[in-house]
């Protein structure tokens, strides 16, 4: 039986993410959803690239723990869009707070690569394992009138860096990618395998 290793824990997706509940159940896993409100998803300025989304990730999964069942295992995870400028300095790409907001980071993800990292923690009551996957996405121009219709169609207010992979904006817009593209919508389920494989 696959991942027979992991048997005996009930496994928990603590997520209200449609598109990281689609993907865990691609990996074939029976699994439930649970969600808590209002975690707190801050982390310290000092904290750069792959560091951010895994403090986050850990952050949630000390909010879920108190609820967790002796053979529950949790997963949590944080998606990030990671630009770096030209100084070294990276800037994260939230979810947009408006559609302006969703506007100007397309403005600033259009004609260049950035770094979508997704942080990703398993947890039960005895373990704890925590890691982060790297993909690369370059983006062709963008017109002004392509952000618009995008933003005004899909409303991408509940996804870092304001897009969609596999929505329009990615069919029309993504000229690259080196990594997981799975990643990018949000969970890295090949590698979230191999780790609950040795888990």
């Amino acid at each position: 039986m696959i991942l027979s290793n992991i048997q005996p824990y009930r496994i928990v997706l603590a997520s209200n993410s449609p598109r990281r509940k689609e993907l865990l159940a691609g990996l074939g896993l029976s699994f439930q959803v649970r969600t808590l409100q209002d975690i707190d998803e801050s982390y310290p300025a000092t904290l750069q690239g792959e560091d951010i989304p895994m403090h986050i990730a850990n952050k949630k999964a000390a909010a879920y723990l108190p609820t967790m069942a002796d053979d529950e295992m949790l997963i949590t995870a944080d998606t990030i869009v990671y630009v770096r400028h030209d100084n070294g300095q990276g800037e994260v790409l939230g979810k947009p707070a408006d559609e302006a907001d969703a506007q100007r980071m397309l403005q600033q993800l259009s004609g260049r690569s950035h770094e979508v990292i997704t942080g990703v923690s398993i947890v039960t009551k005895e373990k704890q394992r925590t890691f982060s996957v790297t993909s690369h996405v370059s983006f062709a121009n963008l017109t002004a009138e392509e952000i618009d219709y995008y933003v005004k169609e899909y409303r991408p207010l509940d996804k870092a860096g304001a897009y969609g992979i596999q929505e329009w904006i990615g069919f029309i817009g993504v000229n690259g990618l080196n990594g997981s593209y799975f990643n990018v919508m949000g969970l890295p389920v090949q590698r979230l395998y191999e780790e609950l494989k040795a888990w």
